[in-house]
């Protein structure tokens, strides 16, 4: 009997292969034409939305969307890219592919699907690497320098319908068929899809069942058919009569980006690789500085009991900054994997009711014993805890500097901006050594000091939260082979020192560490690994470390978005990416991709519900009434 899968885990495809073909035991059809689905992807969606010569044609700086109502083996996202690649090798332009699955494949279904066609296999390797844990939402993935984003929505196509952001450009109805699988094929998606389209929108699908033409034409698509793929005699396809209005070229001016910590260092990187020029400001001699220049620091996120939009957000963020650091990994990443102990009573219980009402895939977390904690850290560990296996460490100064060094960014440091003025359409800034920049977009993202020059009146809630952080000599450990976190957290040795920390200090303004800071420090981790240290000798006066300012919010949640006054209105051309706390690793990558596509026009990588978490209004403190 097949055990039951619990949210945010999904049920995944069940195939059935024959032949060597898989066919969906749920829906009893195949993925694709058993004589040749690579051919027939290419007839039905690429040919019959004319994609060969509308990509050949597309102007430089844009970006093309594609949108698809049945993931399935990701054969027709291949096709699509293996296209794109041919009339868009080099270019700035970036094709958003976003699809909808019900039922994913898991990862050893689609390698084996995807083994039928050699001639894909360099674009294959790769989304088989970056595919995503079969968690329910909404998962980013970036291929070719960001040139093609893929958008995999894992749910009901409805709500991701209903929750998505985009206009697509050419629409592949693919899923199984009408007969099998009738939700796809509601009247209701039918129209939702033509809420996401726009004059000159095409579609092509396999099917010519007349509850089908019937409802896209009511929708409004202009209807033909075409001849059909092998022994199919027929298919539709249809476009949304254009208006006459030509698109406008995209004018490419310098966004300037205050603040090149990991949240400015990340976004400076993503606008880049878009093709925007950027000018990155920080008033230090170097990116990674401040916050965000300690020598280790640990990726990880606490989740939450229940699984809400806040937790959902978190897991989110976890996953996409794992895939996002996949290339780093010979420079400044270093996935380790991470134990997430339960060093208290109460963490334990919360760890236990967590893994009670919480279904993840194992190899995103799984709980473990402390003989299971032990053998995979390597040292002695007393209490069990949260294995999360792709996780680890970064070097986040060094992680700054790498992602700042790009041809389209121009540093500008050493550089203190004192005002910011709004000229006509554009932004005048002003600093410290009498010079100005004129650009057509700005990010403040200078963690609490943001509150000091933003252009707007009224009070942000952002408070620094001080952090001290203590080298231990890697001498004088049992060196662990993971990443370890209770209440504090612990790295693998790096060039000869092991990092630990941090405290969390709210009313200090110390910005030196402190013995006290130390003796913290090593309190907290010997309480969690009893067993660590093999040199009695090693004292809190003997340490040196490293103190930051983070800066936290007033909910403990990111701020990224267009900033808005207190009454909710824009100020055109500003954008907040700040707040990021003691997790800065993990939000930086998702919220810099979702900031770069809200400026940039493109379809935004978070759903509505998760997108208001973070937005800038909630910053402002609410009179008291």
């Amino acid at each position: 009997m097949k055990a039951s899968v619990h949210p945010p885990a999904l049920e995944p495809a069940e195939l059935l292969w024959r032949d060597g073909i898989p066919e969906s035991a749920r829906f009893g059809d195949v993925y694709f034409n058993r004589d040749n689905g690579l051919s027939e992807s290419r007839h039905v969606f690429i040919e019959a939305n004319e994609l060969p010569g509308r990509f050949a044609d597309l102007k430089a700086n844009t970006h093309f969307v594609i949108a698809e109502t049945g993931f399935g083996t990701g054969l027709n996202f291949l096709s699509t890219w293996a296209e794109w690649k041919k009339h868009q090798p080099q270019t700035n332009s970036v094709l958003h592919f976003i699809s909808f699955e019900r039922f994913p494949l898991t990862t050893p279904d689609l390698s084996k699907a995807l083994a039928l066609w050699p001639e894909l296999a360099p674009f294959a390797d790769q989304l088989i690497t970056q595919y995503p844990q079969l968690i329910k939402g909404t998962h980013r993935l970036l291929f070719d320098e960001g040139r093609v984003r893929l958008t995999l929505c894992f749910g009901d196509l409805l709500y991701g319908l209903g929750h998505l952001s985009f206009i697509a450009d050419a629409w592949f109805l693919d899923g199984f068929a009408p007969s099998h699988n009738p939700d796809m094929w509601a009247e209701n998606a039918i129209s939702a899809i033509r809420e996401h389209s726009k004059p000159g929108t095409t579609f092509a699908t396999f099917t010519v069942a007349g509850r089908i033409r019937r409802s896209l034409e009511t929708s409004g698509f202009k209807i033909q058919k075409l001849p059909g793929f092998g022994r199919k005699r027929e298919m539709l396809a249809g476009k949304i009569v254009a208006d006459t209005h030509p698109e406008s070229q995209p004018t490419i001016k310098p966004i300037a980006i205050i603040g090149a910590g990991i949240a400015g260092s990340m976004l400076a990187r993503n606008l880049a690789e878009r093709g925007l020029p950027v000018l990155l400001i920080d008033k230090a001699s170097h990116p990674g500085s401040a916050a965000s220049g300690n020598p280790q620091g640990a990726l990880y996120a606490k989740l939450g009991i229940e699984y809400n939009a806040q937790a959902e957000l978190a897991a989110t963020a976890l996953t996409f900054s794992q895939r996002y650091y996949q290339p780093w990994q010979s420079d400044f990443w270093h996935p380790t994997g991470l134990l997430q102990l339960a060093t208290t009573e109460q963490e334990e219980a919360r760890q236990k009711k967590f893994c009670d009402r919480n279904q993840y895939p194992e190899t995103f977390l799984t709980p473990v014993s402390a003989d299971k904690a032990t053998e995979l850290a390597g040292i002695t560990i007393k209490v069990p805890g949260l294995w999360f296996p792709q996780s680890g460490w970064l070097e986040p100064s060094k992680a700054c500097q790498r992602l700042a060094s790009h041809e389209q960014i121009t540093p500008l440091y050493n550089r203190q901006v004192t005002r910011i003025e709004r000229y006509g359409d554009e932004w005048i800034l002003l600093d410290g050594q009498g010079t100005s920049h004129t650009v057509s977009r700005i990010v403040i993202a200078c963690g609490h000091q943001t509150a000091d020059i933003v252009p707007v009146t009224g009070e942000l809630r952002l408070k620094p939260i001080r952090g001290q952080i203590s080298y231990l000599p890697e001498t004088s450990l049992n060196q662990p082979a993971t990443v370890i976190c209770g209440l504090k957290y612990l790295n693998p040795a790096n060039k000869g020192q092991a990092v630990t920390g941090a405290t969390f200090d709210l009313k200090s303004d110390n910005p030196r560490p402190t013995v006290e800071g130390h003796q913290e420090n090593l309190d907290e981790l010997f309480r969690m690994l009893p067993t660590l240290c093999t040199n009695e000798s090693l004292q809190a006066g003997s340490l040196n470390g490293r103190v930051a300012f983070r800066c936290a919010t007033h909910d403990y949640q990111p701020v990224a978005g267009e900033l808005l006054t207190e009454s909710g209105n824009p100020v055109e051309g500003v954008y907040l990416f700040t707040g990021l706390g003691s997790k800065g690793l993990v939000w930086a990558p998702l919220l810099a991709e979702y900031l770069a596509d809200i400026i940039t026009g493109q379809p935004p990588c978070l759903p509505d519900y998760l997108a208001r978490r973070i937005e800038t209004q909630r910053l402002y403190r609410k009179p008291k009434t």
